[in-house]
């Protein structure tokens, strides 16, 4: 099975030498997406976890839109986040997109993300 580069304007461009997506025929790899703005390529709500969730969801459907997929199809997702203490409003955000049949997801706290970004999130989906 040969694999497909998943490009599209719906989320930011990538910004060094990786992927938005590697399309595998059953399984979809989303690279992490931080809270860029596609049309802008601004990082929005700074200081808002909540902002920045609801872009980072939205720059992942993006991409899997450009698969033929969507969120629903999503089976495992990883969020690093630079202040655990901020878990609760992003999981409420988080929550909203995942209500029915939620993927299996690990959270981590980490010292920096690209950009100033309070959290990244990335994601595997399955066919």
């Amino acid at each position: 099975m040969a694999k497909k580069i998943v490009s599209t304007d719906a989320a930011p461009k990538a910004i060094g030498p990786y992927s938005q997506a590697v399309d595998l025929g059953d399984l979809v790899f989303l690279s992490g997406q931080i809270p860029l703005d596609p049309a802008g390529g601004q990082i929005v709500g700074a200081g808002d976890i909540q902002a920045q969730t609801e872009r980072v969801i939205q720059n992942l459907q993006g991409v899997l839109q450009a698969a033929g997929m969507s969120l629903a199809h999503v089976v495992r997702t990883t969020v690093f986040m630079i202040d655990l203490a901020e878990f609760p409003k992003m999981n409420e955000v988080y929550a909203k997109y995942f209500a029915q049949e939620p993927p299996a997801r690990s959270t981590v706290q980490v010292v920096a993300l690209p950009r100033g970004s309070r959290v990244e999130i990335d994601a595997i989906a399955r066919r």
